[in-house]
């Protein structure tokens, strides 16, 4: 494999790493992290906008009903007479009552033995002993407020007592007036105030959910821009450049990128012209050796001839020449059909053949039927549209392969399968090591690199390579369970209209590597 199509292969793999899993996608995050933000929020000021207006009206209701009982007490206690006796307390309550009855005082009056209280029957449930002790002992108003069954009450205690002349603590006069009055219209409002908190949330959760996307649509789009210029550059558009828009972060990404998209057309650039001067050189040497090939294979033809009246030793050595001439012819041939795979020239002349017949042209061309086993179907029971002498080039180079690196019996297999024809060419020798498997489709690997000379070029496999997949087929190889290596080629078998005639140039991108 060259270098430029590593590099592309390596890029068109980066370019299939999506950045994050679908589920987990930035979107998505940046979509969570805000609705969670705002949850928290709205929730923390619900609460705490719950907790200060609660706080806020019970606490002014408190001091309005404080000061107006206050007041109310103040300006009645001077018409009671102490010791007092019950009528005087039962005017007395009274008296304090009408303050507040459109709000529903309840108001009990203590006085040493004598409870009176503003409604009949009136068991003051509400008021602690805590509280009763504190306002018949003390000297200032106390309060509590106390739950009732759907709201809460405000109780309130007022001691009666008696200012002294010298300006010092009033005493108690052991007179105490306790009021209770329902909170239910502050607790309404109260409520009224969270239910319109509790509305506001799903609004609240759609605009942060709104906010999320359009924040994550400008987060994301310089990112999938990044991606589909990625995967431009791997789809060999190496020119792809990114706009740069402001200077955060994903501007410098977007800088980075065309930066390092430069520097990578500039290598790509000079690796083609690398290659392009490797694949003319090898071209113009194989021309160029074609010529004086031709006519030293023709004297050593004519040598070869007169080999049997030269003496042993010259016999020898022309034999010799004779062998590694026609070596070098192969070889160059072999150089100039890899060079026309690398410039795309190579053609297909599709045909309608008899896929097994040609497989026995190929034996038989090479005196091979006697020595190769077959399983091959009756004459016109399988047939398809192939390049004739590109098929009798696979077919021969690896049976070729399996009679000089394999062990005998080499078998030649064709069967149709899932619509393709299958070509399998199988050997009994050692297999191939693991280590070699990966390369045995490269071109000038050899698997024994002890065989310095043998009659190989390193290229037969990597041309067969070649040929299967000018057909749109496949090659791999493999080691049988039983011993020895195995060959499978498989080629699509049309099922609609024929294949095209026209040259169909060779998938750089998608050259297999292999044993010759």
């Amino acid at each position: 494999m060259t270098p430029l199509i590593s590099l592309i292969s390596r890029i068109r793999l980066i370019s299939r790493i999506r950045l994050v899993p679908r589920l987990r996608g930035l979107r998505v995050r940046l979509v969570i992290a805000f609705t969670l933000v705002a949850v928290a929020g709205t929730l923390t000021s619900g609460a705490l906008t719950f907790r200060e207006a609660r706080t806020g009206v019970l606490q002014q209701s408190q001091d309005t009903v404080v000061t107006q009982f206050r007041e109310r007490v103040n300006g009645s206690a001077p018409g009671i007479r102490l010791p007092a006796e019950r009528a005087d307390l039962e005017w007395f309550t009274d008296e304090v009552a009408k303050a507040g009855r459109s709000e529903g005082w309840r108001v009990l009056t203590v006085y040493r033995n004598l409870r009176v209280t503003s409604r009949p029957d009136d068991a003051f449930t509400e008021l602690t002993p805590e509280l009763r002790r504190a306002a018949l002992t003390g000297s200032d108003t106390v309060f509590q407020r106390v739950p009732a069954k759907d709201t809460s009450v405000l109780v309130v205690g007022l001691p009666v007592t008696y200012a002294t002349p010298e300006g010092g603590t009033p005493r108690n006069s052991g007179l105490a007036v306790f009021l209770t009055v329902s909170q239910s219209d502050e607790e309404a409002y109260v409520n009224a105030l969270v239910s319109a908190v509790q509305r506001a949330t799903l609004p609240a959760l759609g605009l942060a959910v709104l906010l999320a996307l359009l924040a994550a649509r400008g987060v994301l789009r310089p990112v999938r821009e990044l991606r589909r210029a990625a995967r431009s550059m791997a789809e060999g558009r190496f020119d792809t450049r990114l706009a740069v828009h402001g200077s955060d972060e994903l501007a410098d990404l977007s800088r980075t990128f065309n930066e390092t998209a430069t520097a990578l057309d500039r290598s790509v650039a000079e690796l083609r012209r690398m290659e392009a001067r490797a694949r003319h050189f090898a071209s113009d040497v194989s021309h160029e050796l074609r010529t004086p090939l031709a006519a030293m294979a023709a004297v050593t033809d004519v040598l070869d001839e007169d080999a049997g009246g030269l003496d042993p030793d010259t016999a020898t050595a022309v034999r010799l020449i004779s062998q590694e001439t026609l070596k070098l012819a192969r070889l160059v041939d072999d150089l100039m059909e890899i060079s026309r795979f690398d410039a795309g020239a190579a053609e297909l002349q599709w045909d309608d053949i008899d896929l097994a017949e040609s497989l026995r042209r190929t034996l038989a061309a090479r005196g091979w039927t006697q020595t190769v086993e077959t399983e091959l179907p009756p004459p016109d029971a399988l047939r398809g549209r192939a390049d004739a002498r590109r098929l009798d080039v696979v077919v021969a180079n690896l049976v070729a392969n399996a009679l000089r690196h394999g062990g005998r019996p080499v078998r030649l297999r064709l069967h149709a399968s899932a619509g393709r024809a299958v070509i399998e060419v199988m050997d009994s020798g050692p297999g191939i090591p693991d280590d070699v498997l990966p390369h045995v489709f490269e071109r000038f690997y050899k698997s024994d690199t002890a065989r310095t000379r043998t009659e190989g070029s390193g290229l037969g496999l990597a041309i067969t390579a070649e040929n299967v997949q000018l057909h749109g087929g496949t090659i791999r190889a493999a080691n049988r369970p039983e011993g020895g290596a195995v060959f499978t080629v498989e080629i699509p078998l049309p099922a609609g209209p024929a294949c095209p005639a026209e040259p169909i140039p060779v998938p750089r991108d998608r050259r297999p590597k292999g044993r010759s």
